[in-house]
């Protein structure tokens, strides 16, 4: 091999190694700190004595949040945003009817109306592949413990005992007939499925179990 032919080598890997670099640079900035990885983010969920359940890029889990003498257990599930900088945790609601016309008007706009007042990160959302309305919180994916997230899990507990009276079906009785469509509705079933997509719809392709909230 020639002197030249060397150096040119030499060349064609230093500028190999410094593209890699400035890629990892560009990763590291872009990265917050304390970002969960999604095998993190369940390694914390299981931290909290609580048992995921591993649905593709989501974890399924029971937790148990209390109402003044009333304990609760809520179907709940967590999931990162597809860039990683956002965590976002649903709790799953009761299912709707298969009819859209059961569904009363008033209550859709109740639950719009209470979006206004939840905050904190909190809001009522459809998933139409499994027909469930769910609340979902979205916190940043920095710096986060499983003390803090056991915080975010209490919050969006608190706020789904507090709206009972507005999401649960068998309150919803504008229509008596659409009140007893929506006591019979059963629930979906459907395999697994964020930044630029919602991950809500990505990662409510799953149904809950039948009961999504108990007490």
């Amino acid at each position: 091999m020639t002197t030249t032919s060397r150096r040119h080598m030499l060349r064609g890997a230093a500028a190999t190694l410094l593209g890699f670099g400035v890629a990892a640079s560009a990763q590291a900035q872009d990265q917050l700190p304390g970002q969960l990885t999604e095998a993190q983010l369940g390694e914390m969920i299981t931290a909290l004595g609580i048992k995921p359940e591993k649905q593709e890029q989501r974890f399924d889990f029971a937790f148990k949040a209390k109402m003044g003498e009333e304990e609760w257990e809520l179907s709940m599930s967590s999931v990162l945003s597809q860039d990683g900088k956002t965590i976002w945790v649903m709790a799953w609601l009761d299912p709707l009817p298969e009819s859209a016309t059961a569904v009363p008007r008033n209550a859709l706009l109740r639950l719009l109306a209470e979006n206004d007042h939840i905050g904190n990160g909190k809001f009522f959302a459809y998933i139409p592949s499994n027909r469930r309305f769910v609340m979902q919180k979205t916190v940043a994916n920095e710096n986060m413990t499983s003390a803090k997230f056991k915080v975010v899990l209490q919050d969006l507990g608190t706020s789904v005992v507090e709206t009972h009276p507005i999401w649960a079906v068998k309150n919803w009785s504008e229509n008596p007939a659409g009140t007893a469509a929506n006591a019979a509705a059963p629930a979906p079933k459907g395999p697994a499925g964020a930044a630029a997509q919602q991950p809500a719809a990505r990662a409510a392709d799953n149904a809950r179990p039948n009961q999504p909230v108990r007490r």
